[in-house]
């Protein structure tokens, strides 16, 4: 039995996400919306087997990501013999890493840091309590106390908004000549165009004078998790960036206990602007090759 992959289709959305939910551990990488979004630039494919999602990237190169469904209910064994010969699994998560190495033989393991998700106390963020948030407080607080904003939830129409912004953001930072940017616009502009198809999704944004000065998009993982996957603020207002997050976790997902800030991919900035944050843990992805 071979695997048939087609590329990824609006139309099988909800199957995808109903298998999603039966997944041990849910990765960011795993969200509809993330896939939907980089579909293109990775050249991501699925087959259905089994109850399960097979997921593999043909750009750069083909790799495949770990399969989605019910882990603890698949003959890991049969599901090896249809995958060519010592392939390769990136974005991994520890459970399911666990469960190959335990099932199968000739498993090579490989921790993969950059790609690490960071989980975050939605309260903790929230709250801003204690020496370990207080540049963040600060910072909130000068936003609150020298700008006039209004809080918008996006949908539809008021996505126009933040695609606005985020044309404005992106030729702020064109400049640096930055591929990985270049690419990370066009997964944005993307889900922003099909915004009213894509399951689940929500987010918001902060306006001064009927303009859009920063947006967060965000989408349920779980009943305790949401995922934060894109977020920008206009350069010129001190303290965006602390707002956004601190109103929209406020406002928004006072429901969720964690949310899931997405990985780093090694850029030392980055990691020390999620660090910064606190993260309560972090859901650990490796490279696996089944051999």
């Amino acid at each position: 039995m071979t695997l048939h992959f087609e590329p990824l289709s609006l139309d099988r959305q909800d199957e995808y996400t109903q298998l999603l939910a039966q997944c041990g551990q849910k990765a960011s990488d795993y969200s509809f919306v993330n896939l939907w979004g980089w579909a293109e630039e990775y050249g991501l494919q699925w087959a259905f087997w089994n109850d399960l999602a097979v997921l593999r990237q043909t750009r750069p190169e083909v790799l495949y990501w770990a399969p989605v469904g019910d882990w603890s209910r698949v003959d890991w064994k049969v599901f090896q013999t249809m995958i060519p010969e010592s392939q390769c699994f990136i974005r991994v998560p520890e459970q399911l890493k666990d469960i190959w190495v335990e099932q199968l033989f000739g498993v090579a393991v490989r921790e993969c840091r950059d790609h690490w998700d960071y989980l975050y106390s939605v309260r903790e963020l929230v709250e801003l309590k204690g020496k370990r948030f207080h540049k963040k407080k600060n910072l909130l607080n000068q936003f609150l106390k020298q700008v006039e904003y209004e809080f918008i939830p996006l949908d539809e129409e008021t996505i126009e908004g933040a695609l606005a912004l985020q044309t404005e953001w992106f030729l702020w930072r064109h400049r640096e000549s930055d591929m990985t940017l270049q690419a990370e616009n066009r997964a944005i502009v993307k889900v922003m165009h099909d915004w009213r198809k894509l399951s689940g999704l929500f987010g918001a944004g902060l306006a001064v004078g009927g303009r859009m000065i920063a947006y967060t998009i965000a989408e349920r993982l779980d009943r305790e998790t949401v995922v934060i996957h894109f977020e920008k603020g206009c350069p010129n207002y001190k303290g965006v960036y602390q707002a956004m997050n601190q109103l929209f976790l406020a406002i928004s997902c006072p429901e969720y206990d964690l949310v899931n800030r997405e990985q780093d991919l090694g850029d030392p900035g980055l990691r020390k602007s999620k660090e910064s944050y606190n993260p309560v843990d972090h859901l650990q992805k490796f490279e696996i090759c089944l051999g």
